[in-house]
């Protein structure tokens, strides 16, 4: 058996290597009828001219060509602002046109005679003014400077928010059009050949994971936990190879989300199985999906036979590998065949935080019956779903049976739930930052929605788009994805769902304080062993509450159930009773008076 798990390793290996490797395979080779393709009429009139130059030009690599392409979006931008960016020679126009009025009061009329209609530009600015300073019209001013303050403030308002996204690329374009024209661009054995190098790295490192990991079933011997010297560990325990595979997970993620364009070689990879679900090419998502579905049934695999002692576990990692292969990834997917919005029916706001973003609901509503339903069945979600159901089972129905984020955390994170911090001062700074994005997902999507609503994305002074981008970056993408993976091997397998989630958080306050689900304990028996507080991937000091024989009552526990897993004397039990006795205090023995 300990020669298949070599065997079984030296093939991850061999695959992984290749899957590494295909990263630098290819030569890019951008032509002017990709760019036609690719981007609009006015966009390709924007953009050739700065890429005459690369036409028919051959990358070998692809840094050069990306840098070149991101140069001639800045070039092309810098173009847009030149033209049509509100100036300060445009203010001055404004204020000494109103100057010989009075009483001096601000009329929009103004704006025809400053620039009347003579060219493209003066009537990109007279509308811009119109948009961005209808809240002047009518407004009286005692002077010049107070006029002309607010005119700048107007003119930032359109020049830092608006131009861009109206005349030129926007970050969001730039990262998109670097992607498809990288993508489009690309030459090489890869896409000549997507399947046979879908079949040397993927399929290569599936098969040796699982010669890796079904012989454990005789090498570990009897069913039951065992610590095995996790302690000196270099992958489990903050080594040299932990640190590696966490440098590994926030560089993947850091590209995956910010940098996609460098991903070609990987999503053209995958195209195959994006032609055989969607029936379109793959994108970057697609790719992250797929790699991600494969770890949790390639670690659930690993999951249930370190756990097969317990059928609580095998259930609930079973449970998790069918809800991320069937509503994560194959039933959306297949939405998208049939014409469908894409919707995950078992993502829940404001885990998805984009669920009332205008274009989703735009999506949804416009989808006709199907997308209704949609719309309501993520309403009933947030309003019934959680409440109803954490109140009867706690939240653990949702993160430990169902979310991808947990599933991902109990199967290829497993490894690294002992490195959870379970001190106080972690605890304190958990409560802040958790809620602290609770309130931050609460606030950012009723400034989504006033905008859907009114059209305005001015409240109390702030743009409700920079809001949803800044939580977008640094909330959907950095926290959950850069910090919340790629920590795992530094910091445990549940960084996001202690410090991140807002989802979380939700379930957390209702589990708190109106639910039946409680993890009783038996003092008595209790022998301070602490493997229940080591394996706590909350960083719950849960040999606390066992030596004292009191309920553990914490809103941050997702019933993931290990610390009864390993408990030697069976002094834990996960239970949903009574709410009577939920928040029992521990007695003296003997003592019934206490």
């Amino acid at each position: 058996m300990k020669h298949i798990q070599n065997f079984g390793l030296v093939l991850f290996l061999l695959g992984f290597g290749a899957f590494i490797l295909s990263f630098f395979v290819g030569r890019f080779q951008l032509s002017e009828a990709m760019i036609i393709s690719k981007l609009s009429e006015d966009q390709s009139k924007l953009l050739q001219p700065h890429l005459e130059h690369l036409d028919g030009m051959i990358y070998n690599g692809s840094f050069g060509f990306v840098e070149d392409l991101g140069q001639a979006f800045k070039t092309a931008n810098q173009e847009v602002y030149a033209r049509y960016a509100i100036t300060e020679e445009d203010i001055k126009q404004i204020s000494s046109t109103m100057a010989s009025s009075d009483p001096m009061q601000f009329s929009l009329d103004v704006l025809a005679t400053v620039y009347g209609s003579a060219d493209q530009a003066s009537q990109v600015k007279q509308q811009a003014l119109r948009d961005y300073g209808s809240w002047m019209d009518g407004r009286t001013y005692q002077d010049l400077n107070s006029l002309e303050q607010d005119l700048h403030s107007v003119a930032n308002n359109f020049n830092q928010y608006g131009l861009i996204n109206q005349k030129g690329f926007d970050r969001y374009r730039v990262k998109n059009l670097k992607y498809e024209l990288a993508k489009a661009s690309y030459i090489g054995p890869i896409k000549d050949r997507p399947g046979l190098f879908l079949i040397g790295t993927y399929l290569i490192c599936l098969f040796g994971a699982l010669l890796y990991f079904l012989p454990k079933i005789e090498t570990e011997g009897p069913a039951g936990i065992k610590n095995h010297r996790i302690q000196f560990s270099a992958m489990k325990n903050r080594g040299w190879l932990g640190i590696l595979t966490g440098t590994f997970l926030i560089v993947f993620y850091v590209l995956l989300y910010f940098y996609p364009e460098y991903m070609t070689n990987w999503i053209i990879m995958v195209d195959p199985v994006s032609q055989a679900l969607n029936g379109n090419e793959a994108g970057r998502f697609f790719l992250y999906g797929f790699i991600y579905t494969l770890c949790i049934l390639v670690m659930g695999v690993r999951m249930i036979i370190h756990y097969r002692h317990s059928n609580y576990q095998i259930m609930r990692t079973i449970s998790v590998m069918f809800f991320q292969t069937a509503f994560a990834f194959l039933i959306p997917e297949i939405l998208v065949r049939l014409n469908k919005p894409y919707f995950d029916f078992k993502n829940i706001w404001p885990l998805d935080y984009d669920f009332f973003f205008d274009n989703e609901l735009t999506t949804l509503i416009d989808s006709g019956s199907l997308g209704i339903f949609m719309l309501g069945w993520g309403i009933a979600l947030i309003v019934l779903g959680v409440p109803i159901m954490v109140y009867f089972f706690g939240k653990r129905w949702y993160c430990s049976w169902v979310c991808g984020c947990g599933g991902l955390a109990e199967t290829l994170g497993d490894p690294y739930r002992q490195l959870s911090d379970k001190s106080l001062k972690a605890w304190k700074v958990e409560r802040w930052m958790v809620h602290g994005v609770l309130v931050f997902a609460v606030l950012m999507t009723a400034g989504v929605l006033y905008t859907y609503w009114t059209g305005s994305s001015q409240l109390l002074g702030l743009n409700t788009y920079s809001i949803r981008s800044v939580y977008g970056a640094w909330i959907g993408a950095g926290f959950a994805g850069v910090v919340g993976t790629g920590f795992y091997p530094l910091m445990g397998n549940r960084v996001w769902c202690r410090f991140g989630c807002p989802l979380a958080a939700y379930l957390g306050l209702v589990q708190r304080f109106k639910s039946r689900f409680r993890i009783t304990t038996n003092g008595g028996q209790c022998i301070s062993c602490g493997n229940c507080s080591t394996y706590c991937e909350m960083g719950i000091d849960v040999r606390w509450y066992a030596q004292r024989g009191q309920n553990i009552i914490r809103s941050s526990c997702v019933g993931c159930g290990i610390c009864s897993a390993v408990c030697p004397r069976g002094v834990l039990n996960l239970e949903n009773a009574s709410e009577n006795g939920r928040f029992n205090k521990p007695k003296l023995i003997g003592n019934d008076s206490f």
